[in-house]
């Protein structure tokens, strides 16, 4: 006869003996949860946590008040003393670091919740565990930064991201699909690359063997680093040679799996070429950007809108540019980077020739068609007011580009010498 919890309870009380104390907590809670939250409390019996006689408070602790209030959270620190395999390989990959790049300080911020200070900070320790900081995240409203940032940031530390609360069953992580409520949409569609790719489609008609999911790539072998074999960060810029080097060779072990070596590599050798060509108009159109800053043709210019979260009154087109109070130049340049350059890069990884070319590589070009007439736009009109030097502005565009980098000493002379001459 198979033995339930609760008459395991009963029968070891009528004997004398000592109750497990994980199981004598859980019964506790479940004569009451059995009425209020009955699908929670069926999901726990069934689960791996319940048959091994782990109860309620082995997780959510035993103030009922802090539980009813929210205040007890199960993270990963709860997870981590009877995981910690598994929550090492988490920390070191890219997961790890996913509420951190989704967060910023709200100390300055009018509606800012206390509890909010526990993510970057320990109890206790003023020191951040992290400078990482999200501009984005620090525009929006309380709910919008729950339910648009947090809901998938928090996967750092949530093990209940990927698996479910209460349950333990290893299908419902190991499905593509618990992937893709955080990996798809206009700025990382990986899910719709994916589902539409070749592998997708093998996937679907002949299962894993066949055709590869997202845990098959990513997760190989069961780790929880899914950043193995990555060789950029999440803008899509190159990783140092070194450390580039060798994700692409762990990258190559996982595709041998299906495919010869030399295939893997070469075809993974396309995708940096496009990611290279990628990044090149993307810089091409930055630096227009750029230029219209330094001539002081930005409408409105960063000292004309509502202060950046983080840089105040400058112009920001890195990794923390907003798409809002921003010029309608910035904003084609957001979706660019945002939008285009990362479906041309990771539709390319992914074996997408759909995403790679029409939903990235041409819309990436027709943008900085757009982003260059802008900019003509711009200057045209600042030609037509009264009082213009043409040839002060193009030294001081020419200086801006100079002092960038985005020209050499030798060229900036001879370009200079050339302006001057000219305007003798």
């Amino acid at each position: 006869m198979k033995m339930t919890a609760p008459l395991m309870v009963t029968l070891l009380a009528a004997i004398g003996l000592a109750l497990p104390s994980g199981l004598l907590a859980a019964e506790s809670c479940v004569g009451c949860h059995a009425e209020k939250t009955p699908a929670a409390v069926a999901q726990w019996r069934q689960s791996a946590h319940g048959k091994a006689g782990i109860g309620c408070e082995s997780c959510h602790g035993s103030d009922h008040d802090r539980i009813l209030k929210g205040e007890a959270k199960v993270d990963l620190t709860r997870c981590a003393p009877c995981h910690p395999k598994a929550t090492k390989e988490h920390q070191a990959s890219r997961h790890g670091l996913g509420l951190h790049t989704g967060w910023g300080c709200t100390r300055n911020l009018p509606d800012r919740k206390k509890d909010e200070c526990r993510f970057c900070h320990r109890q206790g320790d003023e020191a951040p565990s992290t400078l990482v900081q999200c501009a984005r995240f620090l525009k929006q409203s309380s709910e919008m930064a729950h339910v648009g940032c947090n809901s998938c940031h928090m996967v750092e530390g949530s093990c209940d991201s990927c698996h479910s609360k209460h349950s333990t069953d290893l299908a419902i992580a190991r499905d593509p699909a618990s992937c893709a409520k955080c990996h798809m949409g206009p700025d990382h569609p990986q899910w719709e690359m994916w589902q539409t790719s070749e592998h997708g489609i093998l996937n679907k008609s002949a299962g894993r063997k066949l055709g590869p999911d997202c845990q098959s790539c990513h997760m190989p072998a069961g780790t929880h680093n899914v950043s193995s074999g990555i060789t950029m960060n999440s803008g899509g810029v190159p990783y140092p040679a070194g450390q580039r080097a060798k994700a692409r060779d762990e990258m190559v072990k996982i595709c041998s799996g299906c495919h010869a070596p030399s295939f893997a590599r070469r075809e993974l050798e396309q995708g940096d070429a496009v990611r290279s060509q990628s990044l090149a108009i993307l810089k091409e159109a930055e630096e227009t950007i750029l230029d219209l800053n330094t001539l002081g043709l930005l409408d409105p210019m960063p000292d004309h809108r509502p202060p950046h979260p983080l840089s105040g009154f400058q112009l920001v087109t890195d990794a923390q540019m907003l798409y809002e109070d921003t010029s309608h130049i910035e904003r084609l340049f957001f979706k660019m980077k945002k939008y285009d350059y990362a479906k041309t890069v990771k539709g390319a990884y992914h074996q997408n020739p759909a995403y790679a070319h029409w939903y990235g590589n041409a819309e990436l070009k027709m943008d900085l068609i757009d982003i260059k007439s802008e900019a003509r736009r711009l200057k045209e009109r600042k030609k037509a007011e009264p009082g213009q030097a043409g040839i002060e502005e193009e030294l001081r565009s020419l200086k801006g580009r100079f002092e960038r980098g985005a020209l050499s000493a030798g060229d900036y002379a001879k370009e200079k010498a050339r302006l001057l001459d000219r305007g003798n």
